[in-house]
C-alpha cells in the first residue's frame, strides 16, 4: 500500500469516536494501573482462575530429526484470528493415537500464567503425510483438519496455546495463535511469528537458514511456510517443554506476564497483522516489540513509518530487529501470507557480516536501513553480549531508578543487540557499552545503543538494543533464562523501572 493512500487517512479520523476516554494520569515512581472507558479488559481477565495446566508434562523429540515431536504435531491455519472467525488445526500422530486440544490464554493469572478456555476431545487421530521438498526447499503441508473452532466473542486478545495430547503413550505439543481484537488501546503488542517460522527447522534442517548446504546460510531463495508445525527451538536454549510455540515463550512470555500482572491495556498482533493492516496500527498508543524480531516485509517497515508519522509511539524492546528483509505471499491453496523467503538486509552492506555469511553478499543490498525506524540497527559483529550501561542518567526514562552514568544492569545485553545510531534530529543515546561475543579481538566486539528518538506529534521511539530485555521483568512458570556470551540476571527493578517509565509516558500521549 502507498505511503500516499496511507496519508488519506488522519490519526484524529483513526480514532473518532473515544474522545470519551479519559487520558491516561501522569505517573511517577511506580507502576500503573490501566485507566480509561474499557481499559481495564485486562486486569478483569487476570483476576479470573488461573492454571499450570498449560505446561507440558511430557515430550520427546525425534533424534533423527533433532526438531521434530511426531507422536503428535500441528499447527493453526491463521497465525492470529478475530472474534468470530474459525480456526482450523491440523493435527499428525504417529503411531495413530487418539488425542485432546486444551486451550489456554496466556497471561499473569495470579502468578499461573495461564486460563483455560476450551477443551476438545477426544479426537480420531491419524497419520498425516510428510510434505515433499518443493522449490527454493518449501517444506508445505497439506494435511487434513483435525478440529475446527469458531473464536468465541468474550475471548480476549491474547496469545493462546493448544496444548496437543496424544493418548497413546501421553506425548505433547502445542499449537499457536493469537487472537487478536479492534478495540482503541494503550499498547499492541507485537508478536514476532516471522522470525519464529524462519528460525523453524521442520522437519529436520528445513529453514530460512538452511539451502541444502550450508547450516546457518543468510542469503536468498530458501522459502518457508507458515503450513507446518514449530519444531524444537534450534538457538541458544534447549527447550523440548516449548515445543510447537515458535520463540513465544523464550523471550515474549516474560513480557506478557509482566504486563499483564500490572493491568496494562494491552491488544496483540502477529508481524503478518503489521504487514497486511497498517490503518490497525492506529487503535493503539503505542505498539512494542518485544525480544527476536528479525524478520519485516518492506510494507511492516512502511506501515511503522507511516504510523509514527501519525502519531505511534514504538518500544523496540528487542535485538536484531528489522534485520533481514521477507516477502510474505499466498499458500499454494491461495491463502494470504503463508510462505515467505529472504530478500534483503536492512542496512547498507556489510564486509565484516559478509565475510562470516558469505550468502549475505548475494542480496541486493537495496532497502533502507533499520535504524531509520529504529534508532538503531543490527551491525557487525551482531551476536554478542554486555551489561546495559546507563550513558544518559537524566533522562526522563531513568527517573526512580536511581541509575548513575556508567551503571550497568548485569548481562541484560545479549544475544543480538542494536548499533550505529542514526542521524535523526533529536535522537538520544542512552544506554551504551561494548559487546564481546567471544571471538578474540575486536572481531569479537561491538558497540550497542540504546536509543530514543522525537516522532512528530509529541510521540518517541524507543530502542533498548537487546533480545534479552524481558528477562529483566519476570520469570514466568516454566521460563529458562539464556546464558550466552553473558547471562542476564532475571528481574530486576531498575528494568522494571525503565518499562514502566516509557510505557507510562507512551500512554500519557493525547491524539484527540
Amino acid at each position: 500500500m502507498s505511503r500516499q493512500k496511507h496519508n488519506s487517512i488522519s490519526r484524529r479520523e483513526a480514532i473518532k469516536g473515544i474522545a470519551g476516554l479519559s487520558a491516561a494520569a501522569a505517573l511517577t515512581g511506580c507502576i500503573a494501573p490501566a485507566t480509561g472507558e474499557g481499559s481495564d479488559l485486562i486486569r478483569r481477565e487476570n483476576q479470573r482462575p488461573g492454571t499450570r495446566d498449560w505446561m507440558l508434562q511430557k515430550t520427546k523429540i525425534d533424534p533423527k530429526t533433532k526438531y521434530r515431536c511426531p507422536w503428535v504435531e500441528g499447527y493453526c491455519s491463521q497465525t492470529s484470528v478475530a472474534a468470530g472467525e474459525k480456526l482450523d488445526i491440523f493435527v499428525s500422530t504417529n503411531p495413530a493415537s487418539q488425542f485432546t486440544i486444551d486451550i489456554f490464554r496466556m497471561g499473569f493469572y495470579g502468578g499461573a500464567g495461564g486460563r483455560q478456555m476450551h477443551s476438545i476431545g477426544p479426537l480420531k487421530g491419524v497419520v498425516q503425510r510428510e510434505p515433499e521438498i518443493g522449490p527454493n526447499r518449501l517444506r508445505e503441508c497439506r494435511w487434513e483438519p483435525s478440529a475446527s473452532i469458531k473464536i468465541p466473542q468474550d475471548w480476549p486478545s491474547g496469545v493462546y496455546l493448544g496444548k496437543l495430547t496424544a493418548e497413546q503413550g501421553g506425548w505433547q505439543s502445542y499449537v499457536i495463535f493469537i487472537v487478536r481484537d479492534h478495540r482503541h488501546v494503550d499498547f499492541l503488542f507485537q508478536c514476532s511469528d516471522t522470525t519464529w517460522q524462519a528460525y523453524n527447522r521442520w522437519p529436520n534442517q528445513f529453514s530460512l537458514y538452511d539451502n541444502g548446504h550450508d547450516t546457518w546460510y543468510w542469503g536468498p531463495h530458501v522459502d518457508v511456510s507458515f503450513d507446518r508445525p514449530y519444531g524444537k527451538y534450534c538457538q541458544i536454549l534447549n527447550a523440548p517443554l516449548s515445543t510447537g510455540s515458535g520463540e513465544f515463550f523464550l523471550w515474549e512470555f516474560p513480557f506478557v506476564y509482566w504486563m499483564e500482572e500490572h493491568g496494562y491495556d494491552v491488544s496483540y498482533i502477529s508481524n503478518l497483522d503489521t504487514h497486511a493492516d497498517p490503518h490497525g496500527l492506529l487503535r493503539g498508543k503505542a505498539f512494542i516489540s518485544i525480544g527476536h524480531d528479525e524478520y519485516y516485509s518492506i510494507e511492516m517497515f512502511n506501515n511503522l513509518q507511516w504510523a509514527i508519522a501519525q502519531g505511534l509511539n514504538i518500544g523496540f524492546f528487542s535485538g536484531d530487529t528489522c534485520c533481514g528483509r521477507i516477502d510474505p505471499r499466498p499458500s499454494s491453496s491461495g491463502v494470504a501470507n503463508r510462505i515467505f523467503s529472504r530478500t534483503d538486509f536492512y542496512g547498507p552492506r556489510d564486509d565484516a557480516e559478509i565475510k562470516r555469511f558469505p550468502a549475505m553478499g548475494l542480496l541486493p543490498h537495496i532497502s533502507p536501513s533499520a535504524n531509520e525506524l529504529i534508532g538503531a540497527r543490527s551491525v557487525s559483529p551482531i551476536t554478542g553480549g554486555a551489561d546495559w550501561i546507563c550513558s544518559l542518567p537524566g533522562h526522563w526514562i531513568f527517573e526512580n531508578t536511581g541509575m548513575k552514568r556508567g551503571e550497568g544492569i548485569p548481562g541484560l545485553v545479549g544475544w543480538e543487540w542494536h548499533g550505529d545510531p542514526a542521524k535523526i534530529p533529536g535522537l538520544e543515546i542512552l544506554a551504551t557499552g561494548t559487546t564481546q561475543n567471544g571471538t578474540k579481538g575486536k572481531d569479537g566486539q561491538g558497540i550497542y545503543t540504546a536509543t530514543i528518538y522525537p516522532g512528530p506529534n509529541g510521540n518517541q521511539v524507543f530502542n533498548a538494543a537487546t533480545c534479552w530485555w524481558a528477562d529483566g521483568l519476570s520469570a514466568p512458570p516454566g521460563y529458562v533464562r539464556p546464558s550466552v556470551y553473558t547471562s542476564p540476571q532475571g528481574p530486576d527493578k531498575r528494568a522494571q523501572q525503565i518499562t514502566a517509565n516509557v510505557l507510562n509516558r507512551f500512554r500519557q500521549t493525547n491524539f484527540i
